[in-house]
């Protein structure tokens, strides 16, 4: 896969006035980390919003500046709270020979037997993973295919997922990904059972 790119403007505009800089159809953007000191850019919005949702939190992307490019990862989006516009967004530079940590998305694939067969309902306790791996190897995201889940004590845990070389799960493997939970109608007739062999019959004859 070709190495996204994106291309910031310096700005000069910051505090209150960025306001300004948004009715104009510019965001401004905050560019920290390694190899050099904060600098404060700006980017049309519609080229940002063409490169947020390819890159997330954990795909690096090469971000141009006037002096020079740097391989960077999104840490933080503001967003408008009714809207959703997008405010504000920070790069962090990072140094490509050396490893990070990401959080990795977690995407369940496939249709579960037990879901689709037998009416359960597919849980995923975990949207993402921890991984440390040098930022040009972070995966932009692990698929689990839940076509196995054939019953409600099969599941996915941590440990089933494959990582590629040099990637290095940090989660813990017993964690669980994915199990598909019997219909809460089958549950709550087995408590009405339940509960109906506990009660204490009537004595008729203490009627009056």
């Amino acid at each position: 896969m070709d190495q996204i790119r994106i291309r910031l403007d310096t700005r000069s505009v910051i505090g209150k006035k960025v306001k300004r800089l948004r009715r104009q159809g510019c965001v401004p953007v905050h560019v920290y980390g390694w190899g050099g000191e904060p600098s404060f850019h700006q980017v049309g919005a519609q080229e940002l919003g063409r490169v947020l949702p390819r890159v997330g939190t954990n795909v690096p992307l090469t971000v141009e500046v006037e002096d020079g490019e740097a391989v960077c990862f999104v840490r933080e989006v503001q967003r408008h709270p009714v809207s959703e516009e997008v405010l504000h967004v920070d790069f962090l530079r990072v140094d490509v020979s050396k490893t990070i940590q990401s959080e990795v998305p977690v995407v369940l694939d496939g249709a579960a037997p037990a879901a689709v067969d037998m009416g359960g309902t597919v849980m995923q306790p975990l949207q993402s993973v921890l991984v440390e791996s040098l930022p040009m190897d972070v995966p932009g995201s692990f698929v689990i295919d839940v076509s196995g889940l054939d019953d409600f004590e099969k599941a996915v845990y941590v440990r089933d997922v494959k990582v590629g070389s040099g990637v290095t799960l940090l989660t813990s493997p017993d964690e669980l990904l994915a199990r598909v939970s019997a219909p809460r109608i089958e549950a709550d007739a087995e408590a009405v059972d339940e509960e109906a062999e506990e009660a204490e019959p009537v004595d008729e004859e203490a009627e009056v």
